[in-house]
Parts: structure tokens; C-alpha cells; sequence
């Protein structure tokens, strides 16, 4: 099935949804324990009955989902085919189900309060370290390129945050190269950034600000405000 691009998940008006980093994410408010398992049990039906389901996190007063398709397909400049993780036509439409489901108990969707983190490495040769980096986040070699056409590190448990890697230049000087992304819904961007600031952070890079903003701490070292602007410039 094919990966759905920005735009075209922007169009399908999923007012409950954001998407972050790979997938479509959630939060709805429950008021305790059995009306969340009720929610999960209802949300797991729906799933079954196509054959997909969401990651499912239950804590203290909301469940958490996350949407996307391990095997995706993505075709890049040269036609060449690809499988990723990422939306598809699939998520959108158990995504609307979801939404369906939860105003039929009663629930309220969080969409500002979804985040998702990953890590990032500047490194010479992604190839040779990648190995190193997905024995000791995963123990499992597979997870090198799962879900990706390139080396990144995901862990098909989701116990660890994913890994990418970006391009080190040759005559970089020393300094950080491990840093964290954090993706958050579009309309929390400049309050986190904000935030960060007021905390004593510097903005130290907004060119592709409020999708990507690069804040540093007073030691200089940086994190990144990720958002997905497709939605509100689709809206």
C-alpha cells in the first residue's frame, strides 16, 4: 500500500489526529482504568475486522495511539520502490473509525498534548556504526533500515526511540553530535520553543521554523522542535 505524502493526509481532516515523525497520533481523556480498557477493547474490534491495529499506551487519564504501516510503500526520483513505515490509506481510514469510536463513549480528544522523540547522530559513515547503534538499542541487526531506505535504527517493540543518522562533513569540528528531536502537534510549536527559551535556551537556528526549530541549552548543547505543518496550511 502506498505511503500517503503530507498534503494528502492533511485532506482526509483528521481533527483528533497529528501526525509526528512516522505515524498519525492521539490522545483521548478517560476518567479511569475501565474506561480506558473498554476504549482499547472497542478500538481493538474495530482493528481486527481490517486487520490493523494502533500502538496503544493507557496512563494516568488518557490512552495514547499511535497509526502507521510497517510496510508502506515509497517510490523515490527514479521510481525505485521502497518499504517504509509510514501512513497509508489504511491509518487514515482506522483513524476515523477511532474517532467515531470515541465519541460513541463519550471521550475527548488531546490532540495538542501528543509528542514523539527521536534521536539524531551526525556521523562519517552511517553503514559502519549503524550496527553498533542497533545492537545496543535493540539487540536485534534487523532493526538497522527497518522501516527505512536508509540506515536508521528502529525497534519494531518500540521500546527505544528511533535513530537516524545525518551526514557529518568532512572538515566538522568537534562538538556535539548526538542530539533529540521532538515532534509536537503544529499549534504547541512556539509555546515549546517559547518555553525553552524562557528556561534559558537559545533559538540558534529558525530558518525552517515552526516545522523544524533548533534550540540550544546554556552549554550549547541543541535539540530540535520538530512539526508537521501540512495540516494548517492544508486547513
Amino acid at each position: 500500500m502506498d505511503m500517503l505524502r503530507g498534503a494528502q493526509i492533511a485532506q482526509a481532516g483528521l481533527t483528533e489526529w497529528r501526525k509526528l515523525a512516522q505515524g498519525l497520533h492521539a490522545r483521548y481523556v478517560v476518567d479511569d482504568f475501565g474506561a480506558a480498557a473498554r476504549f482499547v477493547t472497542a478500538v481493538g474490534e474495530a482493528g481486527g475486522a481490517i486487520g490493523h491495529h494502533p500502538r496503544v499506551v493507557v496512563g494516568r487519564g488518557h490512552v495514547d495511539l499511535e497509526l502507521v504501516t510497517a510496510d508502506a510503500i515509497y517510490r523515490d526520483v527514479e521510481d525505485t520502490e521502497h518499504v517504509v513505515e509510514w501512513v497509508t490509506q489504511q491509518d487514515v481510514d482506522l483513524a476515523r473509525r477511532v474517532t467515531e469510536i470515541a465519541a460513541e463513549h463519550g471521550l475527548a480528544a488531546d490532540p495538542a498534548s501528543v509528542s514523539e522523540m527521536e534521536l539524531g547522530l551526525d556521523a562519517a559513515g552511517s553503514a559502519t556504526v549503524a550496527p553498533v547503534w542497533a545492537a545496543l538499542l535493540t539487540g536485534d541487526a534487523e532493526s538497522q533500515g527497518r522501516g527505512s531506505p536508509s540506515d536508521e535504527v528502529r525497534d519494531a517493540t518500540g521500546r527505544v526511540p528511533n535513530l537516524w543518522f545525518d551526514d557529518l562533513a568532512a572538515d566538522a569540528v568537534p562538538g556535539q553530535r548526538f542530539h533529540v528531536e521532538v515532534y509536537v502537534a503544529p499549534e504547541v510549536a512556539q509555546q515549546r520553543v517559547a518555553a525553552a527559551v524562557a528556561a534559558g535556551g537559545v533559538v540558534v537556528d529558525d530558518t525552517h521554523a515552526p516545522g523544524l526549530t533548533v534550540v540550544a541549552d546554556q552549554e550549547g548543547n541543541r535539540g530540535i522542535i520538530c512539526a508537521d505543518t501540512s495540516a494548517p496550511a492544508e486547513g
